[in-house]
């Protein structure tokens, strides 16, 4: 005999579902305000019409009346009837903004359009086996960019390195460094110019990547800051390397195993391995009231997982967590493993690894 139904669980959960598809929707417009340059506007704004707030930023009042009717029901714009005006409260624009910096939420959102993008390829990994390849997200690069772009600006120098003792005034000495997965470079640009006695390389396989990060470290002037397009994994560079960095990158190799022991292997025996990656317990368990828990696996299955997997490699995943991190350092040579947090912070941790 079927079991009953509880109607209150049911109803509960249809309710759930309904937030699903509000919140995917207002995602979708999120997006959209944010490459608009919509919130930008508003933000500097007292209650406007759509009209004003059209001729504000430059686009077709039709067009920016709709995006705010759905921005209201979303209430995530104000909207006063009797005068027909919009508001974007600045508690709201304090995460939507680009004037907000690292805490520009808006920007993350255009990693979830990004995934819609490869849905049914996706599909076939599910049914086949296999991955996605890198070159089908379109736009990927210049997105991250964008987003480790604005986080650098903000916390890099005035954060990370700071938060391990002596590491400034090392780099200030003049040391080698290396920054695996290194993107458009802007990371490795901000500390060439930082720090000048310091001799900088960075390696991505991106040569879209590389060719931007060369551009910006000839725009600025720099001659301590090199870019190569390198597979992390084929590395080799015995011992000569004082400080190696990676940004958020390791998670997303195919054969990270082979990168941790390749940056064992190019440190020097009082190197230091930096490394920034995402918060999380390996355990599903243990993420289940991670604030941030079913992005960070859907970013894992859509994009990171599978294009580790296209490639022939291990489909770590985004979400592989401290233990796992931990175990793999030690098998690549890291006999001491330093990790820290950063309050506020809720997406990476901060690793400091040496040989001794």
């Amino acid at each position: 005999m079927a079991s009953r139904l509880d109607q209150k669980k049911k109803e509960a959960f249809a309710g759930q579902i309904v937030g699903v598809i509000n919140g995917m929707a207002l995602g979708m417009m999120t997006s959209v305000g944010h490459k608009t340059g919509l919130f930008d506007a508003m933000a500097g704004l007292r209650p406007s019409t759509s009209a004003q707030i059209a001729q504000k930023a430059g686009l077709n009042e039709r067009y920016v009346r709709e995006w705010l009717a759905a921005m209201v029901a979303g209430k995530i714009v104000e909207y006063a009837p009797a005068k027909g005006t919009y508001k974007l409260p600045p508690e709201h624009a304090a995460s939507l903004t680009r004037a907000a910096g690292p805490d520009n939420l808006a920007v993350f959102v255009q990693d979830v359009m990004l995934l819609g993008t490869v849905e049914e390829r996706i599909l076939k990994c599910f049914r086949k086996g296999g991955g996605v390849p890198y070159s089908a997200y379109h736009g990927f690069q210049e997105l991250q960019a964008q987003e480790s772009g604005m986080v650098s600006d903000a916390t890099l120098l005035q954060v990370t390195i700071p938060l391990f003792p002596g590491l400034a005034k090392r780099l200030q000495a003049g040391i080698d460094v290396a920054d695996i997965g290194c993107g458009q470079g802007h990371a490795i640009n901000l500390m060439a110019k930082a720090f000048p006695k310091s001799k900088f390389s960075g390696y991505d396989f991106s040569a879209e990547g590389i060719a931007a990060a060369g551009r910006e470290a000839a725009a600025w002037g720099l001659s301590n800051a090199s870019f190569e397009v390198k597979d992390a994994a084929t590395m080799a560079a015995p011992r000569r390397f004082d400080l190696i960095t990676a940004f958020d990158s390791i998670h997303d190799q195919a054969h990270p195993t082979q990168v941790l022991k390749a940056i064992s292997r190019a440190l020097r025996p009082a190197g230091t391995f930096l490394m920034v990656d995402i918060a999380a317990s390996s355990n599903l368990a243990d993420n289940l009231d991670h604030p941030l828990g079913p992005a960070l696996y859907t970013f894992s299955c859509l994009h990171c997982m599978t294009v580790s997997l296209e490639q022939g490699g291990e489909g770590l995943g985004t979400m592989w967590g401290e233990q796992k991190a931990r175990q793999m350092l030690a098998e690549a040579g890291f006999s001491r493993v330093e990790v820290k947090q950063v309050p506020g912070d809720i997406l990476n941790s901060y690793y400091r690894a040496t040989k001794g």
